[in-house]
């Protein structure tokens, strides 16, 4: 059974690798090639004009080509992961995965380089000749001690940071775990003493920056395959090595061992026995970082001290120590402010912001992606996981303030602030898009009340608001379950002290809750017994109470359930001649901007009226994001050359817009590709009022306006932000089941926008 699991693995592995396409990368083109003028421009005879610019002035070479953003994963595969030297082809795949976690995490573009070579200096030649075509380069799976060597030369040779992964990335991220370890036992670097196996690249380089960080050299004892690194001891030595070489008598692990603070394992399993770890100190510290066999299991060594605080390498035990929460990041500040080299302020300033980033609250997405894993720092979360977005903004943010604080910026950054806005611009789809409503949510303070406040997603988008904006949460929900709930996320935020809460079960505003609901729906047949048991049991009919009774400005429900459920509460509630829905509105963010979808959910088939008043609901929203609407009314038809139906129904509401003075542009009706494509547009209709593509699409039925808006999201990669509940007067906003933490927080944001600002 093993056998056949194993095999099995195996093959995925390999499919993965061969399907669709050999390989993890392809490369892409910039810019368009769809003519002869392109191509002019492309090479022959513009290319020539940026080549004579960079002769003219080097540093533009920044500017007209990828080389700021271009990194080379170099490596001869003579150290590949746990396969030892497996030669520069095999090692192929390693490389073209480096490659594609730096594109996935910091949006570097990477060659991966293979080097037939293993004479250290030849090969540093080579690299060093590679120079004007990278912005930086990573040394990746070179054996040591050789490893050393060349990256000695190429960083005394090239005017580029040249970064040995395998050392110093392993070391950022060991000794950033290491500093929140510290912390749990209440210890400090300075006193520690420190039990290390394994002599490599890897090793020596963790114990060097350990040592910049405070620990004490005479505190280190060091061991490889010949035992102990002592004074006097030529068999398998460097100066590496030599380094940490100790004047003393022992020899073993099992001699070294008494009293050790962290035991530090880069050799290979088994190595630290359970009887081994009692030896040590009080809150002793095991870092078992060999793979994918440990030094000692977690399990075992929990056995023998029960609050030894451990690290592995691998991913199916908590506190994984892994490069990928450095490498991506540290070269994303370098590259950014074009650092002449990665020195030890950019990594150390690197150690501190993943540190920092395990301290405070999980990221909803990063809990999203981890579902299930305690995410709360402590002895079981020492460092961030790979996949939390603020790694992304804080890392790079900290090594290009520490890359100009010492110097070795060729461009700083003026304003750090706008830099982590276009980092988190990368990380959040809506980052850009949602800025101008997040500017004017924050000078305005409103009372968002959340319907389904005991949601996982509605508790992190509620810490997140008070945060970011100056809003305030009112969620409704159990105080005790919500108290419980706010512990485990490990969210600061507490009901009652942070956010107001409503208890539905046990509330003193019960009774005005009931009466206000009764009151209005009283000849509409609701009794008092059903008014009272409806204030029990459904909180988005409380919610819509709260904004009527005037003790919230806008309600936020949906994230279960169906859309019309409830829409029914909030019409009864809150609905008023000049107060009624008349449309949802989607911005589906793409990768060449935004496109906005209506109606997709209040109107099955819209009347003219009602696609109008879509229409001038869209184009006010639209606005609100900072884009200028471009809006058309979509159908079956196309300019009239189907009769009836939408197409028909369009067209009435195009002869009622016509009648206004509108300052936007609008026409129809057409089919999306027409209304995407202006050639197409244009050759169809060449008198059509449209400029460009349009941005809006208004369509004369629910089911085409939610299919497109579904097919978007699951197919192309659209983010939404909404729905936005178009005619309610920024009073109400009914979500879907599928939106997440930082979508809750995007409408809450969108509803903390009094009316007044935006018409």
């Amino acid at each position: 059974m093993a056998k056949n699991s194993k095999d099995i693995l195996r093959k995925a592995a390999l499919d993965y690798h061969a399907q669709p396409k050999p390989g993890k990368l392809e490369i892409r083109a910039t810019k368009p090639m769809a003519n002869g003028r392109d191509l002019a421009r492309a090479y022959s005879p513009g290319v020539a004009e940026a080549s004579i610019a960079i002769d003219n002035n080097p540093d533009d070479v920044s500017k007209y080509t990828s080389r700021a953003n271009l990194v080379a994963v170099v490596s001869n595969g003579s150290a590949v992961l746990g396969l030892g030297n497996i030669g520069a082809l095999a090692s192929k795949p390693v490389m073209e995965g480096k490659a594609v976690l730096f594109k996935k995490f910091a949006n570097i573009d990477c060659f991966d380089l293979e080097v037939n070579e293993n004479d250290p200096k030849k090969l540093a030649d080579i690299i060093c000749a590679l120079e004007p075509t990278f912005g930086a380069i990573n040394l990746e799976d070179i054996k040591a001690p050789d490893c050393f060597d060349v990256e000695k030369i190429c960083r005394s040779r090239m005017k580029i940071p040249v970064f040995h992964d395998d050392q110093h990335g392993t070391a950022i991220v060991v000794c950033a775990a290491a500093k929140n370890a510290l912390l749990v036992a209440k210890k400090q670097f300075e006193d520690i003493k420190i039990v290390s196996t394994g002599g490599g690249a890897a090793g020596i380089a963790c114990l060097n920056m350990l040592v910049k960080l405070g620990v004490k050299k005479k505190n280190i004892w060091l061991l490889d395959k010949q035992g102990l690194v002592y004074e006097g001891r030529s068999v398998d030595m460097n100066s590496e090595k030599s380094a940490f070489a100790q004047h003393t008598d022992f020899r073993t692990l099992e001699e070294v061992i008494k009293n050790a603070d962290m035991f530090l394992g880069l050799s290979g399993p088994n190595v630290l026995k359970p009887a081994l770890i009692k030896k040590m100190s009080a809150k002793p510290i095991i870092f078992a970082l060999a793979n994918p066999s440990p030094e000692v299991m977690p399990d075992s060594a929990r056995k023998a001290v029960s609050d030894a605080i451990i690290a592995t390498g691998r991913s199916d035990f908590p506190n994984q120590v892994n490069n990928v929460l450095c490498f991506p990041f540290i070269f994303r500040g370098a590259l950014d402010v074009e650092a002449t080299e990665i020195n030890d302020e950019m990594q150390l300033a690197c150690i501190n912001a993943i540190a920092e980033i395990a301290r405070t609250t999980t990221s909803a997405e990063a809990a999203a992606a981890y579902q299930g894993e305690s995410l709360t720092f402590g002895p079981e979360y020492l460092i961030p996981k790979p996949f939390d977005p603020r790694l992304s903004v804080v890392v790079p943010t900290a090594v290009a303030q520490a890359a100009m604080k010492s110097g070795v910026a060729k461009k700083p950054i003026p304003d750090l602030e706008s830099y982590k806005d276009k980092l988190k611009e990368g990380v959040f789809k809506s980052a850009l898009l949602m800025r101008p409503v997040f500017e004017t949510a924050k000078r305005v303070k409103r009372r968002i009340v959340f319907a389904e406040g005991e949601d996982e997603r509605v508790l992190r988008a509620a810490q997140a608001i008070l945060e970011e904006t100056s809003e305030q949460p009112i969620l409704i929900g159990r105080p005790s379950v919500l108290e419980q709930r706010c512990e485990r996320l490990g969210l600061v935020v507490r009901p009652g002290r942070d956010f107001e809460i409503v208890n539905p079960e046990d509330d003193p505003r019960y009774r005005d809750y009931w009466t206000s609901y009764h009151e209005k729906m009283c000849r509409r047949g609701i009794t008092p017994d059903l008014a009272k048991a409806i204030m029990r049991t459904n909180s988005t009919a409380i919610a819509a109470v709260m904004v009527h009774r005037g003790e919230a400005d806008n309600l936020i429900c949906g994230t279960f359930g169906e859309y019309r459920w409830h829409l029914k509460y909030v019409e009864q509630v809150l609905g008023a001649p000049d107060c009624m829905p008349h449309g949802a509105l989607s911005m589906m963010i793409l990768e060449d901007g935004p496109l906005f979808i209506a109606d997709t959910h209040i109107n099955t088939e819209p009347t003219p009226e009602q696609i109008t008043l879509s229409v001038l609901g869209a184009a006010r929203h639209v606005q609100r994001f900072g884009v200028k609407p471009v809006i058309a009314l979509c159908a079956r038809s196309q300019f009239g050359n189907i009769e009836g139906g939408t197409g028909q129904r369009a067209r009435e509401a195009l002869k009622l817009l016509n009648e206004m003075d509108l300052d936007f542009q609008y026409d129809g009706e057409m089919n999306i590709d027409t209304a995407l494509d202006p050639a197409l547009r244009d050759r169809i209709l060449p008198s059509n009022r449209l400029a460009g593509e349009a941005n809006v699409l208004i369509f004369a039925h629910a089911d085409a306006a939610s299919g497109v808006r579904n097919i978007i999201k699951m197919k192309a990669g659209g983010l939404e932000v909404g729905p936005i509940l178009m005619g309610m007067k920024n009073k109400a906003h009914i979500v879907t089941p599928s939106i997440t933490a930082r979508g809750l927080l995007n409408m809450a944001a969108i509803a903390g926008t009094p009316v007044t600002e935006y018409e």
